[in-house]
């Protein structure tokens, strides 16, 4: 079992950058691969960025491609999502997962833990 708590949104204005952070604790928190998906009103959720265990493999939505960065620190047991050249599009509620094992990583199904999110609202 693992707890997610994310940090970090607000309003920002199109163009700018914002920093995610999502605390695990539980047992074992180390040991999960994390990612980050979102949701819009009205909208599915979303995959935005997964990351590997060990960190040294990230893969993202083409949406986020070349604009948002994944990574963790393993000995806090956070990960973060850094989020530049925000675009309206990209307004929704962040939310954190954790799996041990599994497949089909874009797949919000595929995910077991999950934490409360946190709104990040860009204005045009």
């Amino acid at each position: 079992q693992v707890q997610l708590v994310e940090s970090g949104g607000g309003l920002v204005q199109a163009g700018g950058s914002l920093r995610l952070s999502c605390a695990a604790s539980g047992r074992a928190a180390g040991s999960y691969r994390m990612g980050w998906f979102r949701q819009a009103p009205g909208k599915e959720r979303e995959f935005v960025a997964g990351i590997r265990r060990s960190g040294d493999s990230t893969y993202y939505a083409d949406s986020v491609k070349g604009r948002f960065t994944a990574s963790r620190d393993n000995a806090k047991n956070t990960l973060y999502l850094q989020m530049n050249s925000l675009k309206p599009e990209d307004t929704a509620v962040y939310l954190c997962a954790a799996v041990q094992t599994g497949t089909d990583y874009n797949m919000s199904r595929s995910w077991s833990y999950w934490g409360q999110g946190t709104q990040v609202t860009v204005s045009s």
